[in-house]
């Protein structure tokens, strides 16, 4: 009887929430037909403050979601079920608990092989659970019906479109936090490695600037305009579809761009050391001296076209990523997305333009102005040198390797504290009758810096500035709390010899495979999980994080013991053999070498092409992601939460 009673109640319950509260969560179906597979597309519109919980929980909590077929027999499953985009792990307080669960709207994709051409129609439901931060609703369905007419298999799918009154208010909000990444992008983007040392070619350019301090601000200001109108038009391109997702890539990583970006840091630095004047051609100059105003304009102009093309190098994957996600939105969000890219990148450039005009007023500041472009020179010739490191990794040259890239940074930076002593001297410099007590301490700075470099000559990681320099070639060991694992035998805890270990190796010494279906393979073969880096030879960031998160001996040991390390280059030039070669689902073409390859399967298979890009595949098939951190214990708890 009380069983009964309870059950009534509950129905009661059910029935109650169900008058008072609109569904939160609603789904449309529709398919995608390919040439041999079909996707079948689950798509869930989440109410704000709601969440749909993910396909995979742990026991004693919610009901996981779950696709229902009615009968699977009439179809052959492809791959994995993908989830665009993962679920967020978080901490659910009404199940005290961390789960993981969908915000806004996912879309669940399978693809599916059907035997033949015959008609055919494949019904199910969804089964899922929504919850809020204080209730849940009891577990609901989704019916779902695809229906394929033999050959002409493009029909419409019964869908469930609800209405949604609110999504003219959530594309509001979602444009709003796309104009806030776009920002923050533009504002991280200076702080990249290759970016930072254009600060010296604007301060320096806009020093040779009018004396008239308002016009001197309105080229400043212009220049910054033009910053912006050249990224606005960059995003326009894309918005009308004239240049794909990977043109950030292939500036970053391509032989010819890099070449060209060293010439240009290098023919700077010899500019800065007084061996020429950096000038417009003559008819160029002719034609602005006519009209003053527009004379520093047109300088301005180029000044900020130069800035943008360099900067390549670093934004690349800054906009990269930001082109993929405003590509996803359609319409007019990829040129939105750069202009205020564009604006936060300009900012500091504009504020630091502005500055050297108060500088031009100082009174009696003699050659001080001329050492500063010195100190420039030195600092571009060191940089310079990262476009030279990208070529040689990039393509396997080996040539300037991190030991001689090292000894050339020692001598420049020796060099450059030389000239602060006083012991070098160059023909614009002014006589210097005394050492200054503010020259002395940069010499003991530039000195110093210099015996950190050559510890590096000894094998020190040099962990702070790992980004600028070329990764340590590992001739030791493989060392945490317990372990030692020479690199002669560094197949230890793999199924085999690894593909193109030859040219190939993981950071720290770590074991594992660089071809995504041979690490998966044997990731499924020892009951492991995969853990996938998508990196590139040219990633300061995927530098910077090998150098210090994966250096961490908890990090070390738990990557060489739980896991089967897959370590994808998506700027690699090797051709692979024809057999591994593969069509791609995005644009259609053949990627024949190995970096096309990687970064095809990470922009069809997670929709980014930002670097580093972490994902464990579970051998259940359930996926963590995880983007840059230089956080040991985030990293390392984002490994233990998959474990």
């Amino acid at each position: 009887m009380k069983r009964i009673f309870l059950g009534i109640l509950l129905l009661l319950a059910t029935l109650i929430a169900k008058t008072q509260i609109v569904e939160p969560i609603k789904w449309s179906f529709e398919k995608k037909q390919g040439d041999k597979e079909v996707s079948l597309i689950f798509s869930a519109t989440i109410d704000k403050g709601w969440h749909l919980y993910d396909t995979y929980l742990p026991e004693g909590g919610p009901i996981p979601t779950s696709i229902v077929y009615e009968d699977s027999s009439k179809f052959e499953f492809v791959g994995e079920l993908q989830k665009i985009p993962a679920a967020e792990v978080h901490f659910d307080s009404a199940f005290q608990m961390n789960l993981r669960y969908f915000s806004n709207k996912v879309s669940l994709i399978q693809k599916i092989r059907l035997p033949s051409d015959a008609p055919a129609t494949i019904k199910g439901y969804v089964e899922f659970m929504g919850c809020d931060n204080q209730s849940c609703l009891p577990p609901n369905e989704a019916e779902f019906s695809f229906d394929f007419n033999g050959a002409a298999t493009s029909g419409t799918a019964e869908s469930i479109v609800p209405d949604t009154p609110d999504s003219s208010a959530a594309s509001g909000q979602a444009l709003w936090l796309f104009i806030l990444i776009s920002m923050v992008a533009g504002l991280a983007a200076i702080l990249t490695p290759c970016v930072f040392p254009m600060i010296p070619m604007t301060v320096s350019f806009f020093m040779r600037g009018s004396d008239n301090r308002g016009k001197a601000i309105g080229t400043a200001f212009f220049f910054g305009a033009s910053i912006v109108l050249i990224f606005t038009l960059l995003g326009a391109l894309f918005s009308f579809g004239v240049f794909g997702p990977n043109v950030g890539s292939l500036l970053s990583t391509h032989w010819i761009p890099n070449t060209l970006f060293f010439i240009l840091f290098l023919v700077f630095a010899i500019s800065f050391f007084g061996a020429f004047e950096i000038v417009l051609p003559s008819s160029l100059v002719n034609k602005t001296d006519s009209k003053v105003d527009k004379g520093g304009m047109v300088g301005a102009f180029f000044m900020a076209l130069t800035t943008v093309i360099v900067s390549f190098s670093c934004t690349g994957p800054f906009i990269g990523a930001l082109i993929i996600q405003a590509v996803q939105h359609g319409g007019m969000h990829p040129l939105i997305g750069m202009f205020f890219f564009g604006v936060a990148f300009a900012t500091p450039f504009t504020l630091l333009a502005i500055f050297p005009s108060a500088l031009n007023k100082l009174p009696k500041s003699g050659g001080w102005l001329n050492s500063i472009k010195v100190v420039f020179a030195f600092i571009l010739l060191a940089f310079g040198l990262k476009f030279l490191s990208n070529i040689d990794l990039v393509y396997g040259f080996n040539i300037l390797n991190r030991d001689i890239y090292l000894s050339i940074w020692i001598v420049i930076f020796s060099l450059l504290g030389m000239y602060f002593l006083g012991k070098i001297k160059f023909s614009h410099d002014s006589d210097m009758p005394y050492l200054g007590v503010g020259r002395m301490f940069l010499g003991i700075a530039t000195f110093t810096f210099v015996l950190y470099l050559f510890t590096g000559l000894l094998g020190a990681p040099l962990t702070s500035i790992s980004p600028l320099i070329p990764p340590a070639e590992d001739h030791g060991y493989f060392s945490s709390h317990t372990t030692q694992i020479p690199l002669q035998d560094n197949n230890i805890g793999l199924c085999g010899p690894a593909k193109y270990a030859d040219k190939l190796h993981l950071p720290q010494g770590l074991p594992g495979y660089f071809d995504f279906e041979q690490g998966l393979a044997c990731a499924k073969k020892q009951g492991k999980p995969a853990f996938v880096v998508f990196k590139g030879h040219a990633c300061a960031n995927c530098k910077k994080m090998e150098n210090t998160v994966w250096a961490d001996p908890e990090v070390l040991q738990l990557l060489a013991d739980k896991f089967v390390v897959i370590g994808l280059y998506t700027d690699d030039r090797t051709t692979l053999p024809e057999e591994d070669w593969v069509i791609s689902p995005v644009d259609g073409k053949v990627k024949k070498t190995m970096g096309k390859k990687n970064l095809d399967l990470q922009i069809s298979r997670y929709n980014s092409n930002s670097i580093p890009f972490h994902v464990i595949i579970m051998p259940d098939g359930t996926e963590y992601r995880l983007g840059v951190t230089f956080d040991a214990e985030e990293f390392e708890d984002f490994l233990r939460k998959a474990l």
